[in-house]
């Protein structure tokens, strides 16, 4: 299977500034990050950024680099531009690997990645994984997705879906997880494309592609995936883990 993984690295978090350059166990978290896409036997790993310090460190350890505009509205408009200036074919599978997820594992890359080359209609994939009877569904934070029998999404929320009634038992509920792949040639329809009313409403971009009539195809992940940094929180948890404290 051949695939590309990208990696879009924004200097400019707003909880967390210059978050792909924060040291974790000696490295930068992008390397890290880069580390574990190389793991996934893409066939090519890019990372995709604004900022020259970014670019800098990734050279730093032998990286390849494509510098992208700082004014894009979401991470897959930025893919989308990597995809155009590398002039990729329509069919190139891209899987998008943010730049926060040190800990993400190789196979769930490769898994994405997978769905494409067996879906070879589908112009996204993503993976989900099933809530825990102790987790808050109704926890706007955590989106949710449904799908059909075979795999192909119908709609991802905010809210709990499906909604169940108070004197049954709780519907099997899936959490998404965002790592997704594309093909080359969504990624150029998805960057013409204007912001549509359900993404605004649900803040959610794949809603974009769904109100486009885009396949999305939908798998539970093989592995656990642990969560991403987001706050320094998080980094501190992941400090714990890389340098064998937690």
């Amino acid at each position: 299977m051949t695939y590309w993984v990208v990696i879009p690295a924004r200097f400019g978090s707003t909880r967390l500034p210059g978050k792909p350059l924060m040291e974790i166990a000696g490295w930068p978290m992008i390397q890290h990050v880069w580390t574990r896409a190389i793991a996934s036997t893409a066939s090519r790993v890019v990372v995709a950024t604004d900022h020259a310090e970014i670019a800098d460190a990734v050279h730093g350890f032998g990286g390849e680099v494509v510098m992208t505009s700082g004014q894009h509205a979401t991470g897959t408009d930025r893919l989308a531009e990597v995809a155009q200036k590398l002039n990729l074919h329509d069919q190139t599978i891209v899987v998008n690997v943010q730049g926060d997820e040190p800990l993400l594992p190789p196979r769930a890359i490769a898994q994405v990645a997978g769905l494409l080359q067996t879906q070879p209609n589908a112009g996204m994939a993503t993976l989900c994984e099933p809530f825990t009877a102790s987790e808050d569904r109704h926890n706007p934070n955590h989106v949710k997705v449904v799908f059909d029998r075979h795999g192909r999404a119908l709609y991802f929320s905010r809210a709990a879906i499906p909604a169940g009634f108070p004197d049954r038992p709780t519907p099997l509920t899936y959490r998404h997880i965002g790592l997704y792949g594309y093909r080359a040639g969504f990624l150029k329809r998805f960057h013409d494309w204007q912001p549509t009313p359900l993404e605004q409403v649900e803040h959610l971009e794949q809603l974009r592609a769904l109100e486009h009539g885009e396949w999305i195809q939908v798998a539970v992940t093989e592995c656990d995936i642990p969560p991403g940094v987001d706050t320094q929180a998080d980094l501190e948890r992941v400090r714990a883990h890389l340098n064998g404290r937690a």
